[in-house]
């Protein structure tokens, strides 16, 4: 985040969360990335000992207790060094510990969120299914009521964490006859029996963050586990969309700024007919337009998180702003790493520079936690219904009239 906006105690805890970022080991990052390392987990209980897991999380439970501001700043630098290790970072701590918090018992509290922070433990989500991923709530993993417990059954893929978590938070079918809005329900799963998980996916980019199958078989589950109880999937999911696609904002921030940080770099020293190739505007124009994007992409992200906190915007407002920061920031991202391959030229292809991986990792962005297609529909749909219900019934200048010919209404055919 801009240093300028930034309290004291949140420039320490930036400080903080660059010192992690500066921790981890290059070994790492490369054996994730050829696959030699499947889940990563001495990266979190690093997290965990340092404090920088769960940041929006209450304290005593093992958090900061702080709010999206915070969790932004932690997150655009967390993300600096890999985007598969900043997804990790939030998958646990900032989506389902988050939802067990809003949604669940103090048993679950205590058992799942408490280790977790500490990085004793690890957890996963599980959305997406190899039927469906943007039609979510088409979801066929189904549970079936057995005494005081569920069974489920089903499968669930692109599990980021599946291969590392004690814990998944699972959406599952609990009323087939209900309309879609109110006929799931999430369930907190332990790895137990009738839970397996296959690594499986030759990924393009984001490796070793144990991306993988997730099969459910007769996995009996205490009805104490469904969070916001039986049926009300509905609100969790909607709830956690805001960690899912702002969380995914902030963190492409973070892991697309090397790639302007090398272009700048390198540019700076290449030099062509005797001089450096940054005074060429071919070349100087793209970092100039990357650095840009970075700053609105930021900018945007951060008015979120400030909508957010506040507690005094509408949620419909709040999925807008949240849909928009996620497509605008990861289609931003996406060009400000094709930007900086392009001015470092052939060598940028090959991986004598981190680019490559970056332009491989960023790709994701506009994928996962909901297509930016669908970005655009609840966009849509959202301003719309601001606009008719809000903006164009407050107190301000109607422009529409100040046309010379405003009042020629026959001239205004709508059907």
């Amino acid at each position: 985040m801009f240093d300028f906006i930034m309290t004291e105690s949140q420039k320490n805890l930036r400080d903080e969360a660059r010192a992690f970022t500066k921790w981890v080991p290059r070994e790492l990052i490369l054996d994730m990335d050829a696959e030699k390392v499947q889940f990563p987990h001495e990266y979190l209980r690093e997290a965990g000992k340092r404090n920088l897991l769960g940041i929006r999380i209450p304290r005593e439970y093992g958090g900061r207790g702080l709010g999206w501001v915070e969790d932004g700043i932690v997150a655009e630098e967390v993300g600096v060094a890999s985007y598969s290790l900043a997804c990790l970072w939030g998958v646990g701590a900032d989506i389902v510990c988050d939802a067990i918090c809003a949604f669940g018992p103090d048993e679950l509290k205590q058992s799942v969120v408490v280790p977790l922070l500490k990085g004793e433990t690890f957890a996963a989500e599980g959305l997406t299914e190899p039927r469906g991923g943007s039609d979510f709530f088409g979801a066929t993993t189904y549970a079936r009521k057995d005494g005081d417990d569920w069974i489920i059954n089903g499968q669930k893929r692109f599990i980021v964490g599946a291969e590392g978590a004690d814990w998944f938070l699972i959406y599952a079918v609990t009323d087939p006859d209900a309309p879609p809005h109110r006929r799931m329900t999430a369930f907190i799963v332990p790895r137990t029996e009738g839970v397996e998980t296959k690594y499986l996916y030759g990924l393009m980019g984001v490796r070793g963050g144990g991306a993988g199958r997730l099969i459910l078989k007769d996995v009996r589950v205490p009805e104490r586990f469904a969070l916001n109880g039986v049926n009300g999937g509905f609100d969790v999911f909607v709830r956690m969309m805001i960690p899912e696609r702002l969380g995914t904002a902030a963190m492409t921030l973070g892991s697309v700024r090397p790639a302007i940080e090398i272009a700048t770099r390198y540019t700076s020293k290449r030099k062509a007919f005797g001089m450096p190739i940054q005074g060429f505007q071919a070349v100087g124009f793209k970092v100039a337009d990357a650095v840009m994007l970075l700053d609105a992409a930021r900018s945007m992200v951060y008015s979120t998180c400030l909508a957010v906190d506040s507690g005094r915007v509408h949620p419909n407002r709040v999925r807008r702003m949240v849909s928009q920061s996620k497509k605008f920031v990861t289609e931003a991202a996406w060009e400000i790493a094709n930007n900086a391959m392009q001015v470092v030229g052939g060598i940028g292809y090959t991986n004598v520079y981190p680019l490559e991986r970056i332009v491989r990792d960023i790709r994701l962005a506009m994928i996962w936690v909901g297509t930016n297609e669908i970005m655009q529909l609840i966009i849509q749909n959202e301003w719309y219904k601001e606009f008719h219900k809000v903006i164009s019934k407050e107190d301000v200048r109607d422009v529409e009239q100040d046309a010379l010919n405003a009042s020629d209404v026959e001239e205004k055919v709508y059907e």
